[in-house]
């Protein structure tokens, strides 16, 4: 193992690349992915080697789509992008079984009812009340953790649909 190759052991980045690498041999070599890319090697390095300080966005999406891991794109949002990092997303590369579990375990049809009942209550006198604020502490993270699954199901189905499902 080269020297970059070392340091870059644990970059999501890099770590998407080899794993893409195990069914597209070319994508072992960084000059490889810079010319599908349209990007200098240097900047692979730096990506893969955590020296640059911003990631552009743009780069991102197309390492996402060479490698097909979607969930690079929830990295980017959670780690790199000011707004993002504020949603509820998911980076993980769960399979469908994990994922499709977790989804129908929040689609209870009792889950859904209480917060249904508790934003009805909180919302009946158009406002949200010092006594509401811990009911609404409980819907808004009840959502986000279905916020968080559904984004798991849309990478695990982008990844399916894109039809290279050796990488799951």
């Amino acid at each position: 193992m080269g020297r970059d190759a070392q340091k870059a052991a644990g970059n999501v980045w890099y770590d998407a690349r080899m794993k893409a690498a195990k069914y597209d041999d070319a994508l072992n070599s960084r000059e490889v992915v810079a010319e599908r890319l349209g990007i200098g090697v240097d900047a692979i390095r730096r990506i893969e080697n955590n020296v640059n300080k911003t990631m552009p966005v743009d780069t991102a999406v197309l390492m996402a789509d060479l490698y097909n891991a979607p969930e690079l794109e929830n990295y980017y949002c959670l780690n790199e992008c000011p707004i993002g990092c504020r949603k509820a997303l998911s980076c993980e590369a769960p399979n469908i079984s994990q994922t499709t579990i977790r989804l129908m375990k929040h689609a209870k049809p009792e889950k859904l009812a209480k917060i249904r009942d508790l934003l009805l209550d909180i919302a009946e006198d158009g406002e949200v009340t010092d006594d509401e604020l811990d009911d609404m502490q409980f819907v808004m993270d009840t959502l986000g953790e279905i916020s968080k699954t559904i984004s798991e199901m849309l990478s695990v189905g982008r990844k399916a649909m894109k039809g290279d499902k050796k990488h799951d």
